[in-house]
């Protein structure tokens, strides 16, 4: 609830609500073509020139998934707790709600907790209660139902989502860890892994070390790995074959992973909890600031 910061490399600039910012919490930050900063916020989205921030208040609502479009400058946005999500398509802004299927899970909506581009154009649009995949025609919609998730087994609680090089689709949840798809088949690969705990409640209470029940961020690097951000035993590495639990700071209060992001250069970036930043090395996290 701090609003944004920019590094220039040397030190940091930061813009709030006083500065233009429709809220001061900030859900993702996203470069348009033209260099345009765009940052999602609880409460709108806004643009950064440089110079000024503007706020960009949708000027059309589409009820039906029939009426959604893509186009080549889409940027895709959670639409803080609305159950659909903003799109930018380089000219105007537009809220589009989802035709949600039966909630199994009346506790959770369908807000967006996190976005990811597959193969085939196909959009992946994450929310606490299911996925909605949208190639540009149509929906598939992914739940409890038809992941075969049970009460008995913990329900679904959606953070973070991704389709690798492969064309599989892991999705982190907060409580019962990582699922994947492959096809028609799921599994849940933590419980294959042995990563959640006998004891564990999987309704998100706290989970013991050596665990991975509580995913908030999945990456994928240069050299295939599928890397996992957990929120109480920090980050994991798959390499095809062997999970690796990394501790990036043994000094930092929490290891919680918020955030994976792979720069330009093709590095790893993390952000944690407490808003550091640490790059991993191919052997260590070093902070960046």
């Amino acid at each position: 609830n701090e609003g944004v910061s920019y590094f220039n490399g040397k030190s940091f600039e930061y813009f709030t609500t006083i500065d233009g910012l429709s809220d001061n919490q900030i859900r993702s930050i996203q470069e348009d073509k033209d260099g345009n900063i765009w940052i999602g916020t609880a409460n709108g989205v806004c643009t950064y020139n440089g110079k000024t921030i503007t706020n960009h208040t949708p000027s059309v609502s589409y009820d039906l998934p029939g009426k959604w479009i893509k186009t080549d400058n889409d940027l895709w946005f959670a639409a803080g707790n609305r159950e659909g999500v903003y799109r930018y398509d380089g000219k105007k802004m537009n809220y589009l709600a989802f035709s949600k299927p039966k909630n199994v899970n009346p506790d959770y909506l369908h807000a967006v907790t996190n976005f990811s581009v597959g193969k085939n154009d196909m959009l992946w649009i994450a929310t606490y209660s299911g996925i909605f995949g949208y190639n540009g025609n149509q929906f598939t919609i992914i739940n409890e139902e038809n992941l075969g998730i049970k009460k008995e087994t913990g329900l679904i609680h959606i953070r973070s989502v991704l389709e690798d090089s492969k064309g599989r689709l892991w999705i982190g949840n907060n409580g019962i860890g990582v699922l994947l798809k492959e096809g028609e088949t799921t599994i849940n690969f933590s419980e294959k892994h042995n990563l959640i705990h006998p004891t564990s409640s999987r309704r998100g209470d706290k989970s013991l070390p050596g665990t991975l029940e509580h995913v908030f961020a999945i990456e994928e690097d240069a050299e295939g790995n599928i890397w996992f951000g957990d929120r109480d035993t920090g980050p994991w590495k798959y390499d095809g074959k062997t999970m690796t639990n990394y501790t990036i700071d043994k000094n930092l209060k929490s290891q919680m992973v918020w955030a994976i992001y792979k720069d330009n250069n093709n590095s790893l970036l993390f952000g944690t909890e407490d808003g550091n930043v640490f790059k991993f090395n191919g052997k260590t996290f070093e902070r960046q600031f």
